[in-house]
């Protein structure tokens, strides 16, 4: 796993999942283009990653069967078309269809992560997988950013067709740079996934730490998806050119917390996961007085980024540490606690809006925090893992 190996895993990851967010800082656009309501729109974010959650459940799992230097570009070359069908959508139904399918074949980084784990040195892995993970939490923060100038330059259109060119070229750079990488064991496909559930719940530690994952996931996707509503509404009413750019500031913390790897080589992944807890804890108190000051929101993401991204990583690094023989399903129940939170915040987000506003989603935000410093501490013991 050398250096340059690492970068393109962390950048092609990256670029993967960041499909699943192009479309979240466009919402109020798309709305006005198509002629539907922002809530109605915001389901665009929902179907996406409710579609990941189920490709990664179905498909992920292959990465223990299969040569994934054959499976990860052809994934790549999927999600392209599906990204293609994106940008000519000429009406919402057909646009939440080609989000199900982009989602349905954006899976690359949750098979990448585990590779990584695999290919890198036992006293580096937490560095190398903390660095990849990194690339896919700048992913989905600079997909904001980019999505944001791009719309407002060319369209929203011009998002994905420019994102689907981008895949299409990292589908072929990956295929010529990774090694042979041969089948790891020859368990059949229905063998393959009734394991699933026995490879989640056999081990304390992945429960407990999938139960942390799915909560900051939803806080998280909730936070972001509400976002664009606040900054789309008066007292801001900014264009959305001005929305993508707020993701620079969630971009600053996935930087700051792309050495969260080395926590867990150093042995400390459980202190420094409640740690990040109690500061997202404290960014969400932060955004309850931030409705009307756009500097402490600023304040409040970098803060909620930081700590997000840090626990995301460890909580990672921590489950694919369990089994050397099962990662790529390891880290399948990983995600989908991912994506299933992440969605649950999205449904939480476009159904508290209309209900009662920014105060309504602090106060979730505020209770799933707590929740999630509540796990952690009870399930401590638990998350002590010895690393193979």
């Amino acid at each position: 796993m050398t250096r340059r190996l690492t970068i393109l895993f962390a950048v092609t990851a990256g670029a993967a999942v960041a499909n699943l967010y192009w479309a979240q800082p466009l919402l109020h656009l798309i709305a006005g283009d198509l002629s539907v309501s922002t809530a109605t729109a915001g389901w665009l974010v929902t179907t996406t990653q409710l579609g990941y959650a189920v490709a990664v459940l179905l498909i992920v799992p292959l990465g223990d069967v299969r040569d994934r230097r054959r499976l990860l570009p052809a994934l790549l070359f999927c999600c392209a078309a599906a990204l293609l069908a994106c940008a000519v959508a000429p009406t919402i139904g057909a646009l939440l269809v080609a989000t199900t399918v982009l989602g349905l074949t954006t899976m690359s980084a949750p098979l990448l992560i585990p590779l990584a784990s695999e290919l890198a040195p036992p006293d580096r892995r937490g560095q190398v997988v903390g660095v990849v993970v990194s690339g896919v939490l700048t992913g989905i923060l600079a997909a904001r950013t980019i999505s944001g100038l791009l719309a407002a330059a060319a369209g929203w259109r011009a998002v994905f067709a420019v994102a689907a060119l981008a895949t299409a070229t990292l589908a072929v750079v990956l295929r010529r740079a990774l090694p042979p990488l041969p089948p790891k064991s020859t368990i059949p496909y229905p063998a393959l996934i009734a394991s699933i559930p026995a490879v989640a719940l056999g081990e304390r530690t992945v429960r407990w730490t999938l139960a942390l994952t799915a909560l900051g996931f939803a806080a998280f996707s909730m936070f972001w998806t509400a976002l664009t509503f606040l900054l789309s509404a008066p007292p801001f009413s900014y264009p959305v050119s001005v929305i993508g750019l707020f993701g620079l500031a969630g971009l600053a913390g996935a930087l700051a917390a792309r050495n969260a790897g080395r926590l867990h080589d150093a042995g400390r992944s459980i202190p420094a996961t409640g740690a990040a807890w109690l500061v997202i804890l404290v960014a969400f108190g932060v955004s309850a007085v931030a409705a009307d000051s756009a500097v402490l929101l600023l304040v409040a993401i970098v803060a909620l980024d930081v700590a997000f991204q840090s626990a995301s990583i460890l909580n990672q690094i921590r489950i694919l540490a369990v089994s050397p023989t099962a990662r790529s399903r390891l880290n399948t129940t990983y995600v989908v606690a991912c994506f299933t939170g992440g969605a649950a915040g999205s449904i939480l987000a476009t159904t508290l809006w209309p209900v009662g506003g920014w105060p309504a989603i602090v106060t979730a935000g505020l209770l799933l925090s707590a929740a999630g410093l509540t796990v952690w501490a009870v399930g401590r013991p638990a998350l002590e893992v010895a690393t193979p």
